[in-house]
Formats: C-alpha cells, sequence, structure tokens
C-alpha cells in the first residue's frame, strides 16, 4: 500500500508572512526591508540628532553650530586687525599718489587691484560700463589724486560703488588712484559718453 502523498506547498509567499488585512480580496504581504537598510536609517537619525546638538567629539566643540562659526569669525577677524596694524602705515597725499605713477611696483599693484575690483564696472581699459570712462577729460568726483583716493575709499553708494575702505590698505588705495589717473589719454575703443564736468588734465602726472 502505498502513503498517501502530502499536499505541496502552494506557491507563493509564505503563509507565515500574509497578513490580516483584506482590501478587494488581496490579502497583505508582510514583507520587511533588509536589515542592514533599517540599520542604516536608524544610524542616519542618531546622526543628524547628534550634529543638530553638536556634543559629540568629532562633530563639533558641543557650544553648538552657531558658536563654533561665531568663533572662527571672530578668529577671521583678529588675523585680519593683526595683519592691518602689521602693514606698514601709509599717509597719501596728492604728492604721494603723483609719486606712485613713477614707481613700477606701485603701478603693477594698481593694475591688479584695478583688474580685480573695478574692471567690471570701468572696463579692463578703463572705457567705462557701468561705471563711467576713466580715461577722457570728464569726471564726476574729481580727477585730483586726492579726489580719486577719496571716492575709493568711501565709494559712491547710490550709484552701486561700494566703499573699499577696510577692504584695501590704504597704500593699495594710493596705487590704484595713480593707476587710474594713467588710463587718462589712453583713448581706448568705444568708450563709454562724457559723464560728469570737464576738468584740465594733471600736470606732472606720468603717463
Amino acid at each position: 500500500m502505498t502513503e498517501p502523498r502530502k499536499p505541496e506547498a502552494e506557491p507563493g509567499p509564505s503563509r507565515e508572512r500574509l497578513l490580516e488585512h483584506n482590501y478587494d480580496g488581496i490579502q497583505e504581504y508582510d514583507n520587511p526591508l533588509p536589515r542592514w537598510w533599517v540599520g542604516l536609517f536608524w544610524a542616519t537619525i542618531v546622526f543628524s540628532i547628534l550634529y543638530y546638538v553638536n556634543i559629540v567629539p568629532g562633530l563639533g566643540t558641543g557650544r553648538g553650530r552657531i558658536a563654533n562659526y561665531e568663533k572662527d569669525v571672530a578668529a577671521a577677524e583678529a588675523k585680519a586687525a593683526a595683519l592691518a596694524a602689521a602693514a606698514p602705515k601709509v599717509e597719501l597725499s596728492d604728492g604721494v599718489v603723483l609719486g606712485f605713477m613713477s614707481a613700477p611696483e606701485a603701478m603693477t599693484g594698481g593694475k591688479q587691484t584695478f583688474a580685480t575690483i573695478c574692471a567690471t564696472c570701468h572696463r579692463p581699459d578703463g572705457g567705462g560700463n557701468i561705471g563711467p570712462n576713466l580715461t577722457d577729460d570728464y569726471w564726476i568726483h574729481g580727477n585730483e589724486p586726492m579726489q580719486l583716493v577719496h571716492t575709493i575709499t568711501t565709494g559712491v553708494p547710490d550709484k552701486g560703488m561700494p566703499p573699499w575702505e577696510g577692504v584695501l590698505t590704504t597704500e593699495q588705495i594710493g596705487h590704484v588712484a595713480a593707476y587710474v589717473l594713467t588710463l587718462h589719454g589712453t583713448n581706448p575703443p568705444h568708450p563709454k559718453p562724457p559723464q560728469g564736468d570737464h576738468r584740465e588734465p594733471l600736470t606732472g602726472a606720468a603717463h
């Protein structure tokens, strides 16, 4: 006599993972996420909490992210102040600025500064873009050396020119003012139309 055959397991998901929920004849199946994924998920939650409160060595000093930022800013300001204090003090005058025009090192520095912060508005050749043409005989705020120094130092906020005091050293301001004076009469192509008042060219200004 042959033994009765055991019923074969039903194909599909195992019966013990079938849940009691039943929607429109469809029974819900418990399909858990892989353990490594769940562990990673909880690890990111724990990390985010620790990062937010900033209390774990390696994630900060424990004083909080804002306090760390303020500390870094204070350190940067102190470093900048120390460098400014160590920089040689230069007293600018018309004669000093005019003297820079014949000093190759000063002209090189003035040209570099002009290319970095001035060329966007005045064009690299000084012909004028957003800002006025710096090569003709017309000036809005004056073409005397110390008038240029004042304009660069305090800026023209209502025209969009920021003050450069505190960004440039006194010597750098003198160098760029002297370099601007050397642009007079260079006649770049397609200059911006004259703006301001006509001023006679400076006497004794080297080109």
